[in-house]
């Protein structure tokens, strides 16, 4: 089989319904196959791919095991040269597969890379989670080729060369199998947010290259299983992001970020709080104790890391701070 495209399902029959239909339109390749992962879904998801969609491959886990460990616990069970995880709000587009596959056929240093990721709500904008691409900061905050912070470019065209990138969005990810299982996927303790990023992070530093080829193009509807604004959204990024840090910065450079990243932190949290976001402020809070608590389970991964590791300090890190450039130099 060359190409799985694996749709992880948790509850989301309506989107499924809405959703699906252009995936199945659109992939239509020799030895291509459309999977619905299903993580324990308590509504009539199930029922609804088996009835309404029967060229569907279905893989029924157990629970809800989030973003991380469903995806690994699924992917164990295809046997494609390529995987594509697809969230199952993404609506994809005639010959959206073509241009990926065979630039990663002809580029075998390439691990895994992303389409041009535009808003489903608004169309000629960028979407938020991976737009063209995403980078990383000198303070580990991610960003994207079209998107810094809450600002959205509307898509002109500025990014239609294949690029380079840090990490490829979690929403239409290509990965080569092989190399997925080999390098350990998605990290299961985040269950959820940054774990693609933290994934990537771990194919730069060992000599894999990472892309966004803009010939493709998905429109990604974002917020499907946790808002934007959501307490919960707040603390796993918050969290993760943390986690992400301490597993892979170099130790020249991990203090001195753990110390700003502390301030900065604190200073979101004060933010919250002076905006009446109560809860998502104790959710900052409670994302940093429990960094704390769980960074100690975290030393072997960050060991593996550092030891694996042939490139650390890979040049699509940028040598800045993000948030400066958005705060005081007005870069949008």
């Amino acid at each position: 089989m060359k190409c799985s495209i694996v749709i992880l399902n948790w509850n989301g029959a309506e989107m499924l319904r809405h959703y699906l239909p252009s995936v199945i339109e659109h992939s239509a390749l020799p030895d291509c196959e459309v999977v619905v992962a299903d993580n324990g879904s308590s509504d009539i998801s199930l029922d609804i791919v088996r009835k309404e969609f029967p060229s569907v491959r279905v893989i029924s886990l157990r629970y809800n095991y989030g973003f991380a460990e469903g995806y690994n616990r699924a992917i164990e069970q295809v046997k494609s040269e390529y995987v594509v995880l697809l969230n199952s709000d993404v609506e994809v587009t005639a010959g959206w597969l073509e241009p990926v596959l065979n630039y990663m056929d002809a580029h075998p240093e390439v691990a895994a890379a992303q389409p041009k990721i535009r808003s489903w709500r608004v169309r000629e904008q960028f979407e938020h989670a991976g737009a063209a691409g995403g980078y990383l900061d000198m303070l580990g905050y991610p960003y994207c080729r079209g998107r810094i912070l809450s600002s959205i470019e509307t898509d002109n065209g500025q990014y239609d060369e294949t690029a380079d990138i840090f990490w490829a969005s979690g929403a239409c990810m290509f990965m080569r199998r092989d190399v997925y299982t080999k390098e350990g996927g998605l990290d299961d303790d985040f269950f959820a947010h940054m774990e693609e990023i933290d994934l990537c992070w771990r194919l730069n530093c060992r000599g894999y290259r990472v892309v966004c080829v803009p010939e493709s193009v998905v429109y990604h509807l974002g917020g499907g299983s946790l808002k934007y604004e959501s307490p919960k959204k707040t603390y796993l990024n918050f969290r993760n992001n943390l986690l992400m840090i301490y597993k892979n910065m170099p130790s020249d450079r991990l203090w001195k970020v753990a110390f700003w990243r502390w301030v900065l932190d604190y200073a979101a949290m004060a933010h919250l709080l002076a905006t009446g976001k109560m809860r998502n402020a104790w959710a900052v809070v409670q994302a940093r104790w429990d960094y704390h608590m769980m960074k100690r389970t975290f030393k072997n991964k960050r060991q593996e890391n550092m030891q694996k590791a042939t490139i650390l300090h890979p040049d699509t890190i940028i040598h800045r701070s993000i948030l400066w450039d958005y705060y005081f130099r007005g870069i949008r």
